[in-house]
């Protein structure tokens, strides 16, 4: 297994840039969720209840929404306190992709989505140098639910 290479720094500012985003995890995970559903519309079928919702508002407001948002955004800064530690660290991917590839059966595409609306948001909300120091850990998490999957035969 790969280990992780962050420096200190890097470490520092990138949990630094996850807390401003994290302080409001139930609001901005809902928000990332709703965009993921609007831009890519197919993701909706892994959720059978948000099926007959088309609305944004509406999705923004529903309670399933919220909670997996915040479940998502649970799950990344559990990783991100375990960015020093890669063994740690891999102990909260990988039972997460293994449940997303054989349980849940998402398309592992996903992942790289959802963190690139993070990433957007990030910009959006407290500019370039925010996005720039999460980066590297986007990139990580996705590497590594993608080799979960290669290992689940995917």
């Amino acid at each position: 297994s790969s280990t992780m290479s962050f420096s200190e720094a890097e470490v520092q500012s990138a949990r630094g840039a996850w807390e401003k985003m994290y302080v409001d995890a139930e609001d901005n995970g809902a928000t990332v969720l709703v965009r993921m559903f609007t831009e890519h519309p197919d993701t909706k079928s892994y959720f059978s209840h948000f099926k007959g919702m088309d609305s944004a508002e509406e999705m923004k407001q529903s309670d399933q929404v919220r909670g997996h948002g915040k479940r998502v955004f649970t799950a990344i800064n559990d990783m991100v306190q375990h960015l020093d530690n890669s063994e740690a660290f891999l102990g909260i991917v990988n039972p997460l992709g293994k449940k997303h590839a054989t349980q849940l059966k998402v398309d592992p595409k996903n992942f790289r989505i959802i963190c690139d609306i993070i990433l957007q948001l990030m910009e959006e909300k407290f500019g370039g140098d925010c996005k720039a120091s999460f980066e590297k850990v986007t990139n990580e998490i996705c590497t590594h639910l993608n080799n979960v999957y290669k290992e689940a035969g995917w």
